[in-house]
């Protein structure tokens, strides 16, 4: 399956897909929360989308709320938090289970990839990212800790540019 074709859903509410919200860029994928440790993180997930955005990569948020009832907010309170305290210009979905469940079948392929350690499986926390590149494949598994600003996740986004 081309995980840029799966049905999705913006906070807003609209249908969308990976291919619509960012034509024919590499996205980087990251499941979001407003009131996590991490969340700073929004801050170079910004910088990200500014430095290669202009480059070819889209990043795209995925508030969910399954880790501590960290991004317990409505859709418009999300998208206020964002906007106002971080500047977050890229997409925003609707809040998604991305494990157990209700898991959104787009997580359920992310999921199958292995991180750098070689695991694969659930997602571990808020800030997990995904690398798709522009034929819809996962190129790379970055875990919460991992900092938009890495090393390896700059290396891996600027190889697929």
């Amino acid at each position: 399956m081309n995980l840029r074709d799966v049905p999705l859903q913006t906070l807003s509410g609209e249908p969308a897909t990976l291919a619509k919200l960012a034509g024919d860029n590499v996205v980087l994928l990251v499941n979001v929360a407003s009131k996590c440790g991490l969340t700073p993180q929004y801050a170079g997930l910004v910088e990200l989308q500014k430095s290669y955005g202009p480059r070819g990569l889209s990043v795209v948020g995925v508030p969910c709320n399954q880790f501590m009832g960290q991004e317990p907010g409505s859709a418009e309170e999300i998208q206020q938090f964002c906007s106002t305290t971080y500047g977050v210009d890229f997409p925003l979905l609707a809040k998604t289970d991305v494990n157990g469940e209700n898991q959104h079948p787009l997580y359920a392929t992310l999921v199958e990839t292995a991180d750098a350690d070689g695991a694969a499986g659930d997602v571990q926390w808020n800030f997990e990212k995904f690398l798709i590149d522009r034929d819809g494949k996962v190129a790379g598994r970055f875990r919460p800790t991992v900092a938009p600003d890495a090393p390896e996740l700059v290396a891996a986004v600027e190889s697929l540019l």
